[in-house]
């Protein structure tokens, strides 16, 4: 099993935990010759591919290296500049390395207060009443599970688009948020959640759920 991450959701719609878990690194490196066949953008803090997607480098992957020099924003690691290093044809041929991007967590909130409203609509268009709204969202590469308890919270995993028993494992994290979390006496409801305990546990519980499977409660 491979999970690669946990979020929970208010009844408001707002993001109060998110990990990551096991989130595959995927890198490209390839030599380039002058011109570039792909676009770059450096409007942002950082390098990324604009236009012209091949060999496993994609529209939005960053630049993380020039031969073998590692890139951090848009400056390598000996202080030049990326745009200068790339830009001038009397380097080439260039080694580009280039990586899928980490979200952030402004990135995360805005995708989870996506999520609530398409959960609502799932719910008004079912032909049966008091529908659930949704619980499984599969695409080709992943699969996101969702819970909802009985007070709107909604508990999301992102895993393997073939792995089967996540809702067990729903259960399991929403006994450890009734335990560590609503137990804690400095928590309060609605609010981002900031308990060790929870933390710890669990890390624990999704290590113990990918090496042997889902344990019944």
């Amino acid at each position: 099993m491979v999970i690669y991450g946990v979020y929970i959701v208010n009844k408001s719609g707002g993001l109060i935990f998110n990990l990551d878990h096991n989130l595959p690194k995927i890198e490209t490196e390839k030599t380039f010759s002058y011109p570039l066949d792909i676009a770059l953008d450096y409007e942002t803090k950082k390098v990324c591919v604009a236009f012209g997607q091949r060999d496993g480098i994609n529209v939005g992957h960053v630049l993380i290296g020039i031969n073998g020099v590692l890139v951090t924003g848009t400056s390598l690691e000996d202080g030049r500049d990326a745009r200068e290093v790339i830009e001038n044809k009397d380097n080439y041929p260039l080694s580009l390395k280039f990586s899928r991007p980490k979200m952030t967590t402004n990135e995360k909130i805005f995708l989870a207060s996506m999520f609530y409203p398409l959960f609502a609509i799932a719910s008004q268009l079912s032909p049966e009443p008091k529908s659930s709204g949704i619980e499984v969202l599969e695409a080709d590469t992943f699969r996101l599970h969702c819970f909802q308890t009985l007070t709107g919270v909604k508990f999301m995993i992102v895993a393997e688009n073939i792995q089967s028993g996540i809702d067990g494992l729903l259960r399991r994290i929403y006994e450890l948020y009734a335990d560590y979390v609503l137990k804690n006496p400095f928590y309060s409801l609605e609010m981002p959640i900031r308990c060790e305990l929870f933390d710890t546990n669990l890390q624990a519980l999704l290590d113990q759920a990918e090496k042997g499977g889902i344990v019944s409660s």
